[in-house]
């Protein structure tokens, strides 16, 4: 016989069947205004990163991992855009689109995980606060993996603490998988790993079973670790020889300076902070044993335990951008939305501040990252075939091969010779390959291949719109100028164009193009 219904399980019932209805209603709200936040610059042209993006997925899908061992980075991202563009094409708008994909589900994702971590008022907080993150905002529109990453590390760090922490078994694969999925989409996806273990430490010395958590971190990581073993192969490969020679150490100011771009500038910063700061103080001087008090700590250590790794291993071998720092907007964005949703009026009123200054889609950054497409717009009319193209900033090739003629026969060149595929660029020992390739050999020997009445393109970078004092980009920046001078001085060369004109005009970003024609 059923058991008769109380009125506290009715009432209980009827407010479930009102709030799911409600809780889907305001997910949809919000993932609409993502959708419109993040699709304001879904046009916005492509700069080099986005060239090589769409040029390594351009290549058949079982080619790729291979093919990594050029580049440096691990294949997820570009194994997923191979898939997108065979379905929706290769255009700046429908590549653009896969990001605003990743980025509008981290949405709900963050819900789930803060919900999970840290109850109903901490869920919307974190949602409202995915929906409008102007670093996902500006990287929804980007063909880069970063708002991939953004929502992979949402997904680690609500698996971790629930698998950890509130000691729940049967998400422990669930977090392995995430785990293995975010070291395969970026590198620092292995420094938030390391983040974890760290994080596993006062969660083991206050354990009143220290085997069952040694046993779960084991099976765990255990798991991860094999699947990300196929991988590991070409990372040593890439370690070895690709590294990322463009990137200088970090100085400690870079830490704050990444943290502010995750968080919209210093000012949201600073208000983000104070309002996450005070309710997180709240939370922990509470009852330091309850679930969501151990969460945030977990998630606390697990942050700035990433930070130091990523940090101290660059001042070994720079691998340093604000960029990187997508791996944090995960556990950031749950830390901040428990502390804002415990700080009571004074979380409102940061809430709203940051509402202000987030709600900004940012498109005039978004549309001059580069001018290579207005670039190539102004030269590819004079190009025929045969005619060569020499990239004197060496990446810069796969963009400007993206943006002129791919169907009249041009040859493509950079400032270390002859180059057999223009949609890569080849960054094995390149800056001991920069260094050797001397620009008048290189120049000579690229000239004697031309035709008379065939034309060479030099694409220049525009120096002064960035820092140029890496290794690889301060020898760019002095070998860029050489290759104008010794070009000019060829007598076997007529100069016919120099375009864009940059005499009384700012600065743009990207390149600059002068065409020589054989005589």
């Amino acid at each position: 016989m059923a058991r008769p219904r109380t009125r506290f399980h009715r009432l209980a019932t009827a407010r479930l069947a009102v709030s799911v209805p409600k809780a889907i209603m305001a997910l949809a709200f919000l993932f609409g205004v993502s959708l419109a936040l993040r699709t304001q610059a879904i046009h916005a042209r492509f700069w080099i990163d986005e060239g090589l993006s769409v040029g390594i997925s351009g290549h058949p899908l079982l080619d790729i991992p291979g093919l990594l061992r050029q580049d440096g980075s691990p294949p997820l991202y570009y194994l997923v855009l191979n898939v997108w563009m065979h379905v929706f094409g290769s255009g700046e708008a429908d590549t653009h689109a896969l990001s605003v994909a990743f980025a509008l589900f981290t949405v709900p994702v963050a819900w789930l995980a803060a919900r999970a971590l840290f109850g109903d008022r901490a869920a919307w907080v974190a949602a409202l606060l995915a929906a409008i993150n102007p670093f996902l905002t500006y990287y929804a529109q980007e063909t880069r993996m970063y708002s991939l990453v953004a929502l992979l590390s949402t997904v680690v760090t609500g698996t971790f603490v629930v698998a950890f922490v509130h000691g729940r078994r049967r998400w422990l694969p669930a977090f392995s998988v995430s785990l293995a999925l975010l070291a395969y989409a970026h590198n620092w996806g292995l420094f938030l790993g390391l983040g974890t273990v760290a994080a596993l430490v006062p969660l083991w010395r206050a354990s009143a079973d220290r085997r069952a958590l040694l046993r779960d971190a084991a099976f765990a990581y255990g798991l991860a670790a094999l699947l990300y073993l196929p991988w590991t192969v070409i990372l040593i490969s890439q370690a070895r020889h690709t590294g990322a020679p463009w990137a200088e150490a970090p100085k400690l100011q870079d830490i704050l300076n990444g943290l502010s771009t995750l968080l919209g500038g210093p000012a949201p910063g600073m208000a983000f902070g104070l309002g996450a700061g005070y309710g997180l103080s709240t939370l922990l001087a509470g009852t330091r044993r309850s679930p969501r008090a151990r969460a945030a700590l977990a998630i606390g250590v697990m942050m700035a335990a990433t930070l130091a790794i990523a940090w101290l291993t660059s001042q070994i071998s720079p691998a340093w951008s604000n960029r990187y720092f997508a791996v944090f907007v995960g556990p950031l964005l749950l830390l901040g939305a428990a502390g804002l949703a415990r700080g009571g009026r004074f979380g409102l009123v940061v809430i709203a501040i940051l509402v202000v200054f987030w709600f900004n889609p940012r498109t005039g950054a978004l549309d001059h990252k580069s001018n290579a497409h207005e670039t190539a717009v102004l030269v590819r009319d004079r190009l025929e075939r045969g005619d060569l193209v020499v990239a004197a900033h060496p990446e810069q090739g796969p963009v400007m091969h993206y943006y002129l003629p791919q169907d009249i026969g041009l040859r493509w060149a950079n400032a270390m010779g002859p180059v057999s595929d223009p949609t890569m660029f080849d960054w094995r020992d390149a800056l001991k390959r920069l260094r050797a390739a001397r620009p008048t050999p290189t120049a000579d020997a690229l000239v004697r291949t031309l035709k008379p009445g065939q034309k060479l393109l030099l694409i220049e970078p525009i120096i002064r719109t960035a820092r140029w004092g890496a290794p690889w980009t301060s020898l760019v920046r002095k070998r860029a100028a050489r290759w104008e001078r010794v070009l000019d001085r060829d007598r076997r060369l007529s100069r016919t164009l120099a375009a864009p004109v940059l005499e009384g005009k700012p600065l743009p970003k990207g390149v600059r193009a002068v065409l020589y024609e054989r005589r």
